[in-house]
């Protein structure tokens, strides 16, 4: 019985889905990077070695305290490169400071 728990443990540790690596923004064209928000409707790019962020390619990736922004990353032809939208929460200003 404790063979079969260490074979089944070993066999779900190896089958265990791994996370995939986010596409990297300066190792793409802008058209690649484009191309991916617009395909996917929303994906997580890294725009650097330590930086990301979750891309949107219309407001239906939003939650509803959300508004679109629009989003530019470095591609590898592009400094600037527009790729879509991230979400930002509403930023209400009551008191007109």
């Amino acid at each position: 019985m404790r063979k079969t728990v260490c074979v089944l443990a070993l066999l779900v540790a190896a089958s265990s889905v791994h996370a995939q690596p986010r596409p990297l923004t300066p190792n793409l064209t802008c058209n690649q990077a484009r191309g991916l928000v617009l395909s996917r409707g929303q994906v997580v790019l890294g725009t650097g070695t330590h930086t990301y962020d979750r891309y949107v390619s219309d407001r239906r990736f939003c939650l509803r305290n959300e508004m679109i922004e629009p989003a530019f990353v470095p591609t590898r032809d592009t400094p600037q490169c527009p790729v879509g939208y991230t979400c930002r929460e509403f930023e209400l200003d009551f008191f007109g400071d």
